[in-house]
């Protein structure tokens, strides 16, 4: 492979994220603001690995005897692009010669983020695990392999008349294990929309107007496999894509920040967050 292709820093470690092979642990979480980092790792029993590069903050260490990393992304699928292949690369790739090892790496992505629903019955502060992610980005169409396409997805943008000067969604499904272990009865199971922004592609106005083809309380009412889509985001999508392609176990859980019918924000988003953060690390536990 081309040193263009796959890239290396001087001291051998992968260009964007500053890491080399052993850094990480086979179970990530994944995080986009990189103060979350430390947020997430108070809570480690050790902390045997640091690492800041641009963005990108990554800790590595140990929870009930289990290694476990967690990293920061930045908003985005461009950004889940860059971070996700480069996180694959050091499991499943000799660095030194581009090659992919004889034997594959699996590894636990964990989506930890913050999200705002669309569905009137869902409170601030609540817990959402996706189930499935549709994708309104374009970066899976950069790729090939099968996809689980959702059945309800050509009526979804029948009923949207969705312009044809925007790309096409696309539908993938969490890890069913993944899903089994974080569901609880204090986290809801839901279906994530992943937008390549954050204002006019999720329906927010401020100076300039927005050539939108729907509206949040027509999209919300659209079921996709029999489920509403319950709640907005910009990574889950891009993560469960790449994830099925390249043969990782993914799942996204969100804590609702706020109810975009309703017009609520949390009033307490640095606790609620750290709710969810407790919530998750004590189902990974169940991880193997």
């Amino acid at each position: 492979m081309k040193a263009s292709e796959l890239i290396l820093n001087p001291d051998g470690s992968i260009y964007h994220l500053g890491l080399k092979p052993g850094d990480l642990a086979k179970t990530i979480i994944t995080v986009g603001d990189p103060e979350r980092v430390a947020q997430v790792s108070k809570y480690f029993d050790d902390i045997i690995f640091t690492k800041i590069n641009r963005e990108i903050h990554t800790h590595t260490g140990f929870l009930n005897s289990q290694k476990i990393s967690v990293i920061s992304t930045g908003m985005g699928t461009d950004n889940i692009d860059i971070v996700l292949n480069e996180i694959d690369a050091l499991f499943n790739i000799d660095l030194q010669n581009g090659s992919t090892l004889p034997q594959l790496t699996q590894l636990n992505i964990i989506r930890l983020g913050t999200s705002g629903t669309i569905q009137p019955t869902i409170p601030v502060d609540s817990f959402l695990v996706a189930k499935s992610a549709i994708g309104m980005d374009n970066l899976l169409h950069f790729y090939e392999g099968e996809m689980n396409e959702a059945s309800g997805l050509h009526s979804f943008m029948t009923h949207l008349n969705w312009p044809k000067e925007v790309n096409k969604p696309y539908m993938v499904q969490a890890d069913a294990e993944l899903l089994n272990i974080f569901q609880s009865e204090g986290i809801q199971t839901g279906l994530i929309a992943t937008h390549p922004g954050f204002y006019g592609p999720q329906g927010r106005k401020l100076r300039i107007p927005i050539a939108q083809f729907y509206d949040i309380n027509t999209i919300s009412s659209i079921p996709l496999d029999g489920n509403p889509i319950t709640h907005f985001d910009m990574e889950s999508a891009g993560i469960y894509g790449l994830c099925q392609l390249m043969g990782h176990r993914a799942i996204s859980l969100s804590v609702i920040l706020a109810n975009r019918i309703i017009g609520s924000f949390s009033k307490n988003p640095t606790i609620a967050i750290d709710s969810l953060i407790r919530t998750v690390l004590n189902s990974c536990k169940h991880l193997h």
